[in-house]
């Protein structure tokens, strides 16, 4: 007995270690120790050596699978780990190595498909780099997204992903990553004040061709319903529209633009605005899909017939977009394709450093044509 001793309390039984034996045990049908209520922590090495009663840096050799650790002591060791629930402090690591092997994205919102199949295409292409992600939803607050910003800043990620908020107007918090030496990559909603990559789509010319294929199926006062006007895509796409009315020789007008922060409220609202019009439109061209169901939900309430009566066309190819009825009209966006080349991008960035110049990639759309604009 005077070999033996106590070496902690493992699943509320008593542990022991015998010196001569070099082997720990519990004793058959002893019950549960009673364990004093202390401040639950997480397990670190020092825990997984008391149990074991042997040294801090034989555990941390043992983790890392040095080849002078014993197999048996290796073993012994994680299934330790296993039991204690040990998790690696990926922080103090990256303290160490000054890279963490995580990546931030930061995204407006995850009411539609949208965003979230960019950070799916994102995602895969980190984790077959064996980089970790953070996800960061800023609700298109400024004000959370100046948050999530500090927060990714905080964790020491190796690089991020940036898709700003409506409200967006001021880039200190962006800037930051720079002043890190951490690579930004903006995508669909970018900041044209900082050099760094971005990745869009086309949105110019899939704008042309939604107004060009309205006018091509008769429709001449068209309308168009845009986006938040701080958002570049929302200057491109409006452009797109006035440049295919101008090629055919139709006029632009002023009263037929509104502008939506995006939610459904406001969607709505922009809706009732055009529908309401003295000189009602007869097709509108919307800034993405949600608005432009909204659009036809309003119409339908107004009894007018889609698309006899008028002619509707969205941006982004939702789902819903093909089961409303009837279906819509829409530009798609390649949007897994957005997060993947997004990633692939930023991985180039932090591979190669200060080596690395920025690009701006983009992408094309294709016209989907579907019920809600057809009339010949």
């Amino acid at each position: 007995m005077h070999a033996i001793t106590k070496s902690g309390i493992v699943r509320g039984k008593q542990r022991y270690y015998c010196k001569d034996c070099n082997i720990h045990f519990t004793r058959p049908g002893e019950a549960a120790v009673e364990v004093r209520q202390q401040k639950k922590h997480m397990a670190t090495i020092v825990d997984i050596a008391k149990a074991l009663n042997i040294s801090k840096s034989t555990v941390s050799r043992a983790l890392h699978e040095h080849s002078d650790i014993n197999p048996q002591t290796r073993a012994a060791v994680l299934e330790m780990a296993r039991q204690l629930d040990y998790q690696p402090n990926l922080l103090a690591k990256s303290l160490v190595k000054s890279k963490s092997n995580t990546i931030g994205i930061i995204v407006p919102e995850f009411l539609t498909y949208f965003f979230p199949t960019i950070i799916m295409g994102a995602q895969q292409v980190a984790e077959q780099a064996g980089y970790n992600v953070i996800i960061c939803q800023s609700q298109e607050s400024f004000k959370t997204e100046v948050a999530n910003a500090s927060v990714l800043l905080a964790n020491r990620v190796d690089g991020v992903l940036i898709s700003m908020t409506r409200e967006t107007k001021k880039f200190e918090h962006f800037k930051a990553f720079e002043r890190h030496g951490i690579p930004v990559v903006f995508f669909n909603r970018i900041c044209d004040e900082m050099d760094t990559s971005k990745v869009l789509v086309n949105d110019y010319e899939g704008a042309l061709k939604a107004v060009e294929h309205l006018i091509e199926n008769g429709y001449r006062n068209i309308a168009h319903i845009g986006g938040p006007p701080a958002l570049r895509i929302t200057h491109n796409r409006l452009k797109g529209y006035r440049d295919a009315l101008e090629k055919h020789g139709l006029p632009f007008k002023k009263e037929l633009v509104v502008h939506c922060n995006l939610s459904k409220k406001d969607a709505v609202h922009c809706a009732e605005k055009l529908l309401n019009l003295k000189h009602r439109p007869d097709a509108v061209f919307c800034v993405n899909d949600p608005v432009a169901i909204q659009l036809m939900l309003a119409a339908k309430k107004m009894k007018i017939k889609i698309p006899s009566e008028m002619g509707i066309v969205g941006f982004s190819n939702d789902p819903i977009s093909e089961v409303i009825e009837p279906a819509l009209t829409t530009v798609q966006q390649p949007v897994a394709d957005i997060g993947r080349s997004a990633m692939h991008i930023l991985l180039d960035a932090i591979t190669e450093g200060g080596a690395y110049s920025p690009v701006l990639q983009s992408l094309e759309t294709t016209l989907i044509i579907r019920g809600s604009s057809s009339r010949k």
